[in-house]
């Protein structure tokens, strides 16, 4: 009995030496600047190119426009700086200051919003945290999620974590340790719901980051052009199942894709409800609390300035499955009508990717899409999900940011109002759906 005991015991310290081993060697740091390093972290002192035999360094070609300081790094152009990581959550500590004023944005991945434009005086030092989700296609030895060509290049599905800094940045250190014992906020959904890659386009799931804490992490496998049969089919409810823990969350939004599915048995009380019945279960099966979102609201006027119903039953559809299978239910589509009618047809414009031709790189012809988000409108439905989960009282609003002040879609803030900086990476193709 002894025997076995000490041998317990022995495995235990075994196994607990090997998980701190995998730990530190996947917990980075990294000091920029001229200064000598004082706290045994890679010293990146000169415009160092990622490659993947180094496994980290500044990413699309920015190391041109970065100017070194004593003890910091600053650029009037976006910093990409890349680590090549495993999949994983991962804590990131990042230290921003400098001797001028700084006002830095930090986004994670495809431009998912962590930190929103932090001011500092003159010699102004802070440290800030937050968590991000670094994820592959790999399920198991033998599944994969299903990547559509287009998308297979986007940051969220290569091999590194990339960090984007804009605006006035200041930036002096960066650590990345493995998180342990965060709660995870899975998203499905569709493009108005995933990480949109590439500037213009955006959706609230990449602007909610901002508004939890570091004990929160956000694993948005939600899809542009996706439905619910369409997500299931592509491996990506596989993916969530796979991964979830007893206790953490999924937000549901479907809608806009699923109402296009045509023929017997479809539509928004046959297998649109059907799907969410599924979903519902399984993740419940698997100790997860789904909460249900409808879908956005189209930006489709009629002439006395309300707004036309576009999807048909799928809201009240969604709506019963909620009060028959007693999930929380977020109602955006209510949210965004009362947003939209109170900015106006014309005011609204300034929410949504609509812009004359030559905004941007490469753009030869006017963007006018009345169905996807630019950053503005995208953080206005972030906010819309925020204030959901406090008056809906979620366990999970206690890991919302403290001070979040309360939002009311009757009263929508002002696009003139709207000052962070885009990111230097551009697209003019629209994302899939409608």
């Amino acid at each position: 009995m002894k025997n076995s005991k000490l041998s317990f015991l022995l495995l235990l310290s075994i196994a607990f030496f090997f998980n701190a081993t995998a730990q530190n060697e996947l917990s980075k740091s990294f000091y920029f600047g001229a200064k000598a390093n004082e706290n045994n972290a890679i010293p990146i002192n000169s415009p160092i190119s990622y490659n993947d035999e180094l496994g980290y360094g500044f990413d699309f070609q920015s190391t041109g426009n970065i100017t070194f300081k004593k003890n910091f790094i600053t650029s009037k152009q976006s910093i990409y700086f890349s680590v090549k990581l495993p999949e994983g959550n991962y804590k990131i500590d990042v230290v921003l200051g400098g001797k001028k004023c700084s006002k830095t944005t930090v986004k994670a991945e495809s431009r998912r919003l962590m930190l929103k434009e932090i001011t500092l005086e003159k010699n102004g030092t802070e440290q800030h945290s937050f968590t991000v989700n670094v994820r592959s296609p790999k399920i198991n030895d033998t599944a994969h999620i299903k990547i559509k060509d287009r998308d297979k290049n986007q940051l969220n599905w290569d091999d590194k974590l990339t960090l984007e800094f804009s605006g006035t940045a200041m930036v002096q250190s960066i650590n990345i340790a493995p998180a342990t014992n965060v709660k995870t906020l899975f998203l499905a959904g569709d493009s108005t719901v995933t990480d949109q890659d590439q500037e213009p386009w955006a959706s609230w799931g990449q602007f909610i980051t901002n508004y939890f804490s570091s004990d929160v992490v956000i694993a948005n496998y939600a899809e542009s052009g996706a439905t619910l049969s369409s997500f299931k089919g592509a491996n990506r409810l596989n993916k969530i199942l796979t991964f979830m823990k007893p206790n953490d969350y999924v937000f549901i939004e479907f809608g806009h894709n699923d109402e296009k599915i045509k023929g017997e048995g479809n539509g928004a009380w046959g297998l649109y409800k059907n799907s969410l019945i599924e979903f519902i279960t399984k993740f419940r099966e698997k100790g997860g609390f789904p909460i249900l979102v409808t879908p956005t609201q189209r930006r489709a006027f009629n002439k006395d300035g309300t707004l036309k119903p576009t999807h048909g039953d799928f809201p009240d559809a969604m709506r019963k499955v909620a009060v028959e299978l007693q999930v929380p239910l977020i109602d955006i589509t209510e949210m965004t009508t009362y947003m939209y009618e109170n900015w106006g047809d014309e005011p609204s414009r300034k929410a949504f990717v609509q812009y004359p031709a030559n905004t941007f790189p490469g753009q030869t012809e006017k963007l006018e899409d009345n169905t996807h988000f630019n950053g503005f409108g995208a953080n206005e439905i972030a906010k819309c999900i925020a204030q959901s989960i406090k008056d809906l009282k979620l366990d999970i609003a206690q890991y919302l940011k403290p001070g979040l002040p309360n939002y009311n879609p009757k009263n929508p803030d002002s696009f003139n109002d709207w000052t962070l900086p885009m990111s230097t990476r551009f697209e003019n193709t629209k994302p899939d759906g409608n």
